[in-house]
């Protein structure tokens, strides 16, 4: 149970389909209590919001370069129409050549 070994009892409302999946799943032997199911789902729930912070860490670190950026002034505008008439600026000279 990790670092934390005490073990506190809780209430928990779940609804009917909640309740018919974890009857089925105990019926069928997947697991031997409904606080298996509960702490099984909250490991992967943990699991969950683990990787969500990493990513919303990652996404903040390449907002904070591109904030940068834009402040030492190495961002241009962006235009699609220009973009797309210097591609077929390259086209052109290639198919010219």
């Amino acid at each position: 149970m990790g670092k934390n070994n005490t073990i506190e009892r809780m209430t928990v409302t779940v609804t009917q389909e909640m309740a018919l999946a974890m009857r089925s799943a105990l019926t069928q032997g997947a697991y031997a209590s409904s606080s298996e199911i509960v702490r099984d789902a909250l490991r992967d729930w943990q699991h969950k919001r683990r990787l969500q912070e990493t990513e919303l860490e990652s996404l903040r670190a390449d907002i904070a370069v591109a904030d940068r950026d834009v402040a030492e002034a190495r961002v241009e505008t962006f235009d699609p129409d220009q973009i797309v008439k210097k591609g077929q600026q390259r086209l052109q000279s290639r198919s010219g050549s």
